[in-house]
Parts: C-alpha cells; structure tokens; sequence
C-alpha cells in the first residue's frame, strides 16, 4: 500500500464523533420538521380542532377564519385519506379492519449483506426479538445471539446461493422474509472502470437480487405468504458523477421490484406476498465512509445523511405493518423522481446545491483499496436522533 494511502486510512480511523455529529444542528433538519408538522399543522386530528375553537370563540359562518380553517381541515383529511385508500388499495386491504398481527415467531428472515452496517442492524434486532435471523455475507458476523445463523455465501454467484439455499431449508426451513441488503460501490469514473468492476457492481447489486429471489420466492408464492425487502438508492432515479455503475445497477434493481410487484399480482396471483422498495440517500455506512457531502448548514438541513438505525427501524416497521409499499429516505428522496421533469437549468441547480457530482472525487484516494480488498475502515457512527 502507498503511503499516501496508509496516512488517509489513518486518518479515517482516527476521525471523531465530533466530526460527524453535532448536538444541535445535526439533530434539526428538514426530516424533524416533516415529522413535527405531520402530527401538528398536517394533522386530521389536531386542524380538526382548530374551527371548532373558532366557532366557540364566537365565529361564525362565513367568517374568513372559520372558512379557511375548515377547508383546510378538508384538504389535509382528503390527502391523507387517499394516501391511506392507495395502500389499501396496492395490498388488498379493509378500511375497517387490519391485516392480523405478525407472529415474529413464525417467521424465518433471510438477510444478504447482513454482516456489517444496516443488514447487522436489522439482524441483530430482530434476533433480540427472538426471530430467527439468517445472515448472507462473504464476511462473518460478529455478534453473540444465538438466533442468528451465518453461512459463506457470495450472493452475486448463483451457484453458491442455490448451494446456501438448500442447506437453509434442510437446517432452518423455508425462509418467509428476504431483505436483499448486500452492495458494493467502486467510486470511479465511468473510463476508469474496470471490466472486474463493472461485473462485480452489476452482480452484487442487481443480479444478486435474482438469485436470492430464485431460491427463495417459489415457497412464498406456493404459501402465498412473505415479505421481500429491496434496498435501492436514490442514485437509482438520477444520474451522478463516479456512480455511472451503482447507479445503473440500482435503476435495475428498482425496475426489477416494480416488475415483481406485477408479477406477483397478476401471474402467480400471490398479492399476498408483500414487497417493500427502500430508496435510500447517503446512509452513513463503512460502504460509504469516503463520501464528502457539502457542510453548510442548508444543505445538512435539506439533505441530511441518513444514520443507519432509522433506516433498519424503517424496515422492520415496513415488515411488522405487512404492506406493499416504497420507502422514500430522507425526505428529499421523494422529489427526486420529480428532477427528469425540471428544465435543464434547474436539474443542473439541484446538482450544484447538493455536490452529488463532486462527492466521490476523492473516493478511491480516502478508501484507500480496490473494493475487492476488503470493507472500508470503521467509521464512527452518531447517535440515533430518535433516542
């Protein structure tokens, strides 16, 4: 290793939780104020209350107070009711009564990448749940949970997940949930990509998805019964610099899980099998400890990095409510499909403000390895915000 290069992962190692996380402005962004006004000014619950503290005030019909304020209980109530009949509506659902609890003690959850950054999460609080957890990864995973079994499996080759696959049924049983986790990035140019690079991005984060489904969906469909969790990226639905394969190679994997989505619907006529779709921003992950984002304060406020355990908590509770649904995070995430639309001028404005195209320039230098030599170095996490 070049010296340059020991001296930058030495300087990743020795990087502190004062570099990542601020107490204050890191705890306020524009995901908080989303949560806070969704259960305050967006709620159907608390604008309900606000022309009836009008009318006893002494208001009357048609003051402009009394008639704004109800309208906007009618807006808000009407969004949030078709919001809530579109979910229904994808997985077969009753407005008057929910799908049955989930028993986690019946279920078997498979977990590719699950050895390291969200995929342990996910794994190891589950297994706390005393669900039985089966971890995938080239790497073992370090934990003292008995519920969790590792097995060496090198999901991007089929031959090995069909090997692994049986050797579950035959020791665990059929798995009944699949969180498809595992990915890799390279960081360069397209020009300076390798042929070993390409192939190894396009077959952990696309075709990988193909082989675990292969091997796993058939008993789901024959039980009409399970779960499929895909983790994308935003990078999927617009274009960046230094991501021209990760990025294709989720576009794939987000086509992929909307192809399913019909299939499942109207082929094997298993609606039942729910599919979840994770369209995440930068999580603050090992796998992309070498990303440099801007640090002013306006873009940390309207494009904050995700820290890893909201997105694990996101999806257990995508498996817990038993949905079909997609997972915009942060909140940024749902305006991106939008930018395709934008004149040129404003697309590339919101390339700009972000620094998307400039954010892995020093990828490969800071990394200091190939991807196929190993994770990066360990890089200190904040704090769950929601703690």
């Amino acid at each position: 290793m070049e010296p340059e290069s020991a001296q930058t992962i030495e300087a990743v190692n020795t990087v502190t939780i004062s570099d990542f996380w601020d107490p204050l402005y890191d705890s306020f962004d524009v995901d908080l104020l989303m949560k806070v006004l969704s259960h305050t000014a967006f709620s159907p619950f608390f604008t309900f209350f606000i022309p009836l503290f009008y009318y006893f005030q002494g208001s009357r019909w048609p003051a402009p107070i009394l008639v704004f304020s109800t309208f906007w209980v009618v807006a808000i109530s009407s969004f949030w009711f078709l919001k809530w009949y579109s979910r229904l509506y994808r997985n077969q659902g009753n407005l008057l009564f929910g799908p049955p609890r989930l028993d986690w003690g019946d279920q078997l959850v498979v977990i590719t990448g699950g050895s390291s950054g969200v995929g342990e999460l996910v794994a190891n609080t589950l297994a706390v749940r005393n669900v039985t957890v089966v971890v995938l990864d080239v790497n073992p995973i370090v934990t003292e949970n008995y519920n969790i079994t590792y097995y060496k499996c090198d999901v991007s080759k089929w031959e090995e997940v069909e090997r692994v696959a049986k050797q579950i049924v035959d020791d665990l049983g059929h798995p009944t949930m699949l969180v498809n986790n595992a990915g890799v990035v390279q960081g360069k140019t397209l020009l300076d990509l390798s042929p070993e690079d390409i192939q190894q991005t396009i077959s952990v984060n696309t075709l990988a998805h193909f082989w675990t489904l292969k091997a796993f969906l058939p008993e789901m469909i024959k039980q009409k019964s399970g779960h499929i969790v895909n983790v994308s990226s935003v990078s999927g639905m617009v274009g960046m610099a230094r991501l021209t394969d990760y990025g294709a190679s989720k576009a794939a994997l987000i086509n992929l899980h909307e192809s399913l989505r019909y299939e499942l619907d109207h082929v094997y006529n298993a609606p039942s099998v729910r599919t979840t779709l994770v369209i995440a921003g930068h999580i603050m992950t090992p796998l992309f400890s070498a990303v440099r984002h801007p640090a002013n304060l306006f873009y940390k406020f309207f494009f904050p990095s995700l820290v890893p355990i909201d997105v694990a908590k996101a999806i257990i509770a995508a498996l817990d409510e038993q949905h079909s649904r997609v997972l915009y995070m942060p909140f940024y995430a749902h305006f991106v499909p939008y930018l395709h639309v934008f004149p040129s001028y404003l697309r590339d404005l919101a390339q700009w403000i972000t620094g998307c195209d400039y954010a892995l320039e020093d990828f490969v230098k800071v990394s200091g390895r190939r991807p196929e030599e190993g994770p990066a170095p360990p890089v200190p996490q904040p704090r769950d915000k929601s703690a």
